[in-house]
């Protein structure tokens, strides 16, 4: 006979910030979706994702970070003891850039399952930014060590990065796409196509080489050599902001932004044709599938984004790729799907269909789930 199914008590704790970081509360609300009890003991760390990375890349900036931190753990103890007593949780589920979180998690529930969203290893986000220093990349390769050895579960975003967890770690891992939120999907669904002039092509990010957005900068350039007037919406500020700004200086179809709240940030999104994903040739770029693809599909854009194994797993053939680097083949796609609206709107309907089949919430976290609860038997 089958096994009766169990409602899991789940405790979402640390200092991550679900408004500017959403992929806990995919997670959470994908967990509560599926009929288990869902509460939490957050303190947001209110310290923006670029100077959190840049304590990563930089990691003689790690013990200011780690001060910041403690301070929020005195209030996280507080409501975890609370926690505790009115209803033991049988899962804690740590936030993204949750690497002294988890620490703090397993301290609190020692005997607790205790999942950690190891969305990011820090080593390898230093590496990737330019950090070439053997002491401090193995410092941040110690602490990703630490972090994921506090875990019971390590939930990982692509395939790619399962590989990276030590062998002797393997075991504990599980790949849980990063998916959009609920409010991406509603937000689509009520939104009216309007007619098509030229094209409106939205790519928002900190700028990091991985996401590759110099190679965006140059298709622009290339596409307004040839006269095209597709419009392009460029969001945020980073490491590569700089050149790309250079780039696309004096070309009057482009809008920047330096960053805008999520609510204002989704509505452009919605309302664009195309979200660009990510264009970067590194090691790091192979491995991920950008937050910006989910979102964008869930909007109901046509996706553009590079050709990496990821990628294409995670669109199927909802997306166009191009080669990663490539910017004259960027430029080609979206003057292309400028001119040819009937291919627009078909790429549009694949990514809307593809992300209502495998990014919302209560979809993405089934092999997290398979993780935390037995499987049904015969008898």
């Amino acid at each position: 006979m089958s096994v009766p199914k169990r409602t899991l008590q789940i405790l979402g704790l640390g200092t991550y910030n679900a408004a500017k970081h959403p992929r806990v509360r995919i997670l959470l609300d994908g967990l509560a979706e599926a009929g288990h009890r869902v509460q939490e003991v957050n303190a947001p760390l209110d310290l923006p994702t670029a100077a959190r990375v840049e304590a990563l890349r930089r990691p003689w900036r790690l013990p200011q970070l780690g001060l910041n931190v403690l301070r929020l753990w005195v209030h996280i103890a507080r409501g975890a003891w609370r926690a505790r007593r009115s209803q033991r949780p049988d899962v804690v589920v740590v936030g993204y850039l949750g690497h002294f979180d988890v620490v703090l998690a397993r301290l609190l529930f020692p005997r607790t399952t205790i999942v950690l969203d190891h969305l990011i290893f820090a080593a390898d986000t230093a590496r990737d930014r330019g950090t070439s220093s053997r002491v401090a990349l193995r410092l941040l390769s110690l602490l990703d060590a630490v972090a994921m050895r506090c875990a019971s579960v390590i939930v990982l975003d692509t395939e790619e990065h399962r590989t990276m967890v030590p062998s002797s770690l393997r075991s504990r891992t599980v790949v849980v796409p990063v998916g959009a939120p609920q409010e991406w999907f509603s937000a689509a669904h009520g939104a009216t196509e309007a007619g098509l002039e030229n094209l409106t092509v939205v790519f928002y990010g900190l700028f990091t080489p991985l996401q590759g957005a110099p190679v965006i900068g140059e298709a622009i350039r290339i596409l307004h050599r040839t006269g095209c007037r597709a419009r392009f919406t460029l969001v945020g500020t980073g490491q590569d902001a700089s050149e790309v700004k250079r780039q696309v200086a004096g070309i009057d179809t482009v809008t920047w932004h330096d960053w805008l709240e999520e609510s204002a940030l989704r509505d452009l999104v919605v309302a664009s044709d195309v979200a660009l994903g990510i264009f970067g040739t590194g090691e790091k770029a192979q491995r991920v599938v950008p937050n910006k693809v989910y979102q964008g599909a869930a909007a109901g854009c046509a996706i553009v984004t590079s050709d990496t194994p990821p990628q294409r797993r995670a669109l199927k053939a909802a997306a166009i790729f191009v080669a990663p680097g490539d910017a004259a083949s960027l430029a080609s796609e979206l003057h292309r799907l400028n001119q040819d609206a009937s291919a627009l709107r078909t790429l549009r309907v694949a990514a809307s269909t593809r992300a209502m089949e495998a990014f919302q919430p209560a979809m993405v976290v089934q092999p997290l789930l398979a993780r935390l609860l037995p499987r049904p038997t015969e008898g």
